[in-house]
């Protein structure tokens, strides 16, 4: 049962009811006087229901006033996907598809706690009578919300206190549009009532390529804010993009699904954060708080861009019988020079690089007043800090020369203005599971992939800042220009003091 808290508007949960099987089996014992045996959900188990949203309406057609018989208005129900309709019967589930998921709960078998569900009623999920679409509509929205029923309080609370040693929270949100709003106000209470506990948010992102330019330039104002506001609470903020123009050719997305653009950034998050919660014999297991000192170097670069490559574990351990032979075969899906990465990593300077050259990069495309994307510079973008998990066999070379003598490998790369690298190794391959969408090709029967992911603090984060200071300059008012504005130019300024782009060559 994970300890979360999910928020969506109403109609958002899809098939998805607050108490499901498992507890309404809890609740009828109880009322038998029994005792429920087990809390814990078995292995595969189905969460099919519907949800029955009613609305009461109750006037006079001649005095106009609330009186009158009750007429009641049903919503239609939401069934259960075929593939979750299926795990209640003996029959073999079918994979799920895109025509058949439509909700984020359709290829979801895990039992949430009831009070992990908690659907806002005051917006309806794709309403165009009333959208929840702007950033100070969710900033409303929490602040109503929260003083009338303390949301931390009746929410997250229950999860803080069955935590031993609580590493921190992560908030998952989108911040181009009135979520943004919503978890800027959420995020600053948590800071508020755990001021020590270290909060990460990743902040999911539309592309700016589609829809008029008004809702475009809504979206990218949003943005600007989210990140603003998240940044100065969040321990850490990593913007992801859900609209990735550069792919490699062993990746097959449609961009217009959110279960595929999701499971992208399932694997990339899912497989970075692993050193955290996993354990290996001998070995401390690093925390956030690690993952925070190998990137935020000067004190205030609290934002990192998040990449990642998916690789064949067999072409891997082929290559790994094969040191110091030149080999052309790609263990990736595709096709890339992942050769070249691998023989920097094993040789006797590896720990003087940084790895930024994966193939799938999620920090959202640099824009321009105009919110026309700008091409990507070709020029290597200065990195200061970074963390790399890899999960496969990538061989341990490098790395655990690196951990031998870790405070002397940080104060030589500090002095010599050389990034900071942390290397996290697992042997526990990405499996890809049955409701996985097919976004990687070449994947082998036993559907198990190696993962090389990485989050990077570099220079790449600034000129993303700066193309959404120009957007506010033109679409936020006066009263408030002047503080986004400069707020978004010290964040700025954090990725290139010390450093800049005509300084590398020089002797000094």
């Amino acid at each position: 049962m994970p300890r979360t808290v999910i928020y969506d508007l109403k109609g958002g949960f899809g098939s998805l009811k607050r108490v499901n099987e498992l507890y309404e089996l809890e609740s009828e014992a109880q009322g038998r006087g029994g005792v429920c045996i087990s809390k814990c959900p078995r292995p595969i188990d189905t969460v099919r229901a519907y949800l029955n949203i009613r609305f009461l309406y109750a006037f006079d057609s001649t005095k106009k006033s609330r009186t009158g018989p009750t007429v009641i208005s049903t919503a239609p129900p939401i069934h259960p996907s075929p593939y979750l309709a299926s795990l209640s019967t003996d029959s073999i589930p079918p994979r799920p598809t895109i025509s058949t998921v439509k909700y984020w709960s359709d290829f979801s078998h895990l039992y949430y706690h009831p009070r992990s569900i908690v659907q806002l009623n005051d917006y309806s999920l794709g309403s165009s009578i009333q959208p929840f679409e702007n950033y100070t509509s969710g900033d409303e929205l929490f602040e109503s919300l929260d003083k009338e029923h303390d949301l931390l309080d009746r929410d997250l609370r229950l999860w803080v206190e069955e935590c031993d040693q609580m590493q921190g929270v992560q908030v998952f949100t989108g911040s181009d549009d009135a979520w943004g709003g919503f978890a800027s106000r959420y995020v600053e209470r948590l800071r508020d009532e755990y001021g020590k506990v270290g909060i990460w948010v990743w902040g999911l992102e539309g592309g700016l390529e589609e829809g008029r330019k008004n809702s475009r330039l809504r979206r990218a104002t949003n943005t600007a804010r989210a990140l603003h506001d998240l940044s100065t609470y969040a321990s850490y903020y990593v913007p992801v993009s859900i609209s990735l123009p550069h792919l490699p050719k062993y990746v097959s997305l449609n961009r217009l699904s959110a279960w595929h653009t999701s499971a992208l950034l399932a694997t990339a998050i899912e497989s970075v954060t692993l050193p955290c919660r996993s354990k290996r014999a001998g070995h401390r297991r690093p925390t956030f708080n690690d993952f925070e000192a190998a990137l935020n170097i000067n004190g205030n670069q609290r934002i990192s861009q998040l990449a990642f490559s998916v690789l064949d574990p067999q072409v891997l351990k082929d290559k790994l019988r094969q040191v110091g032979e030149p080999s052309h075969s790609d263990p990736r899906a595709g096709n890339s020079q992942y050769s070249h990465a691998l023989a920097r990593k094993d040789s006797p300077d590896a720990c003087d690089t940084a790895g930024t050259d994966l193939d799938v990069n999620l920090l959202p495309e640099v824009i321009d007043e105009t919110l026309v994307s700008l091409k990507r510079s070709e020029k290597a973008a200065h990195v200061f800090g970074q963390v790399e998990s890899l999960r496969g066999p990538f061989g341990a070379q490098g790395i655990e020369a690196q951990s031998e003598d870790d405070g002397y490998s940080r104060k030589r790369r500090r002095l010599h203005g050389m990034p900071l690298v942390e290397r996290f190794q697992s042997t526990l391959l990405f499996e890809i599971l049955d409701t996985f969408p097919e976004v990687f090709r070449g994947v082998s029967e036993s559907r198990l992939v190696a993962v090389h992911a990485a989050l990077t603090t570099s220079s790449s984060v600034a000129k993303r800042v700066k193309g959404l200071q120009r957007v506010v300059a033109r679409t936020v008012g006066l009263d408030e220009r002047e503080a986004l504005g400069n707020g978004l130019g010290e964040i700025a300024e954090a990725y290139e003091k010390g450093w800049s782009s005509g300084s590398d060559g020089d002797s000094d």
